[in-house]
């Protein structure tokens, strides 16, 4: 038989309807959902564990305030220590001053004993001269030998630094030597001088009552003369004897005369040159006076 065609179930509910925004299911979603479920979890957290804490920029203030007492701490325990160690301190420095007063006092007590010494040489080698038969001769060669005290006729010349360091101008004595121009007198200035005096004519010379000899060196130590290891102090005092009016003009138209005027010129070192009735040389310390005899050999027969 024919069957009746089979007819579908009917449904019990009704159809769902469906959204107009099917379509933009993703983009209801993110809207929906607009923070992501572990960030909200996260943030939820966070919210409940600080609930109690401290606003962010009270945290920052409060570490600001710890780092400023950390500070103060360490500079109190610096002071301190600094306090406790400035005693220790001061009287190190009052042990190195004493100490040092004491050396300086040790070396001036044996200058004196070498000038003692020296005197007492030289005052024996005089009398070993004058009872050396007390000829001319031997009188003579005490005095250009610088054994022996002199005075006589002769000149005086005072060296001096100039007053301000001045520019040099052309002609300049010192370059060739390598001299800057300081206006300060140097050794190897008053080694032309003492030069030129001897060549002039002088018998005996002194510069700030140093006697020079044959063996007498003029040295530099920085910006300081010596003279036989002796420092001396300007105004540079040179003595000469000889006859005075001669030997300054001589000394004044020679070579280390005219350089010397060259320097004060050009630089401004103050010179002084005056003739003296009468100068007066103290002997050198420690001359060693050697005469030589004439040797003769016997002939063999």
């Amino acid at each position: 038989m024919c069957g009746m065609p089979q007819q579908p179930p009917v449904r019990s509910t009704p159809a769902r309807v469906s959204r107009p925004d099917a379509s933009m299911s993703l983009l209801t979603n993110v809207m929906d959902h607009s923070l992501d479920d572990g960030y909200a979890e996260a943030a939820a957290r966070k919210k409940a564990e600080g609930a109690g804490g401290l606003p962010k920029t009270l945290r920052a203030k409060l570490g600001l305030a710890g780092g400023l007492v950390l500070a103060a701490l360490v500079v109190t325990v610096g002071a301190a220590q600094a306090r406790i160690s400035a005693p220790v301190v001061a009287k190190e420095r009052e042990e190195l001053i004493d100490r040092v007063d004491s050396e300086t006092k040790a070396a001036d007590e044996l200058e004196r004993t070498v000038d003692r010494l020296r005197d007492d040489v030289s005052a024996r080698q005089r009398e070993a001269l004058r009872h050396s038969g007390g000829s001319g001769q031997t009188d003579l060669v005490g005095i250009l030998s610088g054994a022996v005290e002199v005075h006589g006729p002769g000149i005086k010349l005072v060296v001096n630094d100039a007053k301000e360091a001045t520019t040099g101008g052309d002609g300049d004595p010192r370059e060739t030597s390598g001299f800057s121009d300081t206006g300060r007198v140097r050794d190897r200035d008053m080694q032309k001088v003492v030069n030129g005096l001897w060549a002039s004519g002088a018998e005996a010379v002194s510069i700030n009552g140093q006697r020079l000899t044959a063996l007498s060196a003029i040295r530099a130590a920085g910006d300081a003369i010596l003279v036989d290891n002796k420092p001396l102090v300007p105004p540079y005092t040179v003595l000469a004897v000889g006859d005075g009016k001669k030997l300054s003009t001589r000394f004044q138209n020679s070579a280390d005369g005219v350089y010397l005027n060259v320097l004060q010129e050009n630089y401004g070192i103050r010179t002084a040159i005056s003739v003296q009735d009468d100068v007066r040389l103290p002997a050198a310390p420690s001359v060693i006076v050697r005469t030589a005899q004439p040797r003769t050999e016997k002939g063999t027969s």
